[in-house]
Formats: structure tokens, sequence, C-alpha cells
């Protein structure tokens, strides 16, 4: 059985090449997760809102999860899913 492998660099070429619209999306989330990154609390806060939507029986990656942290950190939803899926990876992992 042949392997094939590529250079990183080549999955970076072929995901740039399949999905042009991420990267504006990932250019505008910087910011916004930069002020996670420096703000602690703030990533607590948004823990302890992706818990109760836990508790509420409501996924923080589903639809109605990120539309809830789109409208209450008035973002767009694609950047509520980009700051619910890095807090939830950096700070609280047992957020479903």
């Amino acid at each position: 059985m042949r392997r094939w492998s590529l250079h990183p660099l080549s999955w970076l070429t072929a995901l740039v090449m399949a999905a042009p619209g991420l990267l504006p999306a990932l250019a505008s989330a910087s910011p916004m997760l930069e002020k996670v990154r420096s703000n602690k609390e703030l990533a607590q806060q948004l823990c302890g809102d992706f818990r109760k939507l836990n508790e509420s029986g409501i996924r923080a990656h589903s639809p109605q999860g990120f539309g809830r942290t789109a409208s209450q950190q008035n973002l767009s939803p694609l950047d509520a899913e980009i700051l619910t899926t890095y807090v939830v990876g950096m700070y609280c992992p047992d957020v479903r």
C-alpha cells in the first residue's frame, strides 16, 4: 500500500484554494480572539454562559448556541462559531 504524503505547506495551499471565504473570517476573528486571550474574566464569563446553555439542554456548538452567542456578543454567526470553538477548546473543555 502506498502512502501519500504532502509537504505541510501543500495542505495550507489546498485549504486556501478550497475555502477562499475562510481567510477573511479568520482575519476578522483575530482581534476578537485576542480580546478573549488577554481578558481571562471574559473567557470565564463565556464559559459560564456556555454551561448555562448546556444546563438548558442546548449545546454551545449548535446553531441555537451560536445564535445566542452571536446576539449576546454582537457577532456574526460565523464569528460566534469561531469564538465558541476557541473559548471551549482553551478555557472550558467540559462544555458540550
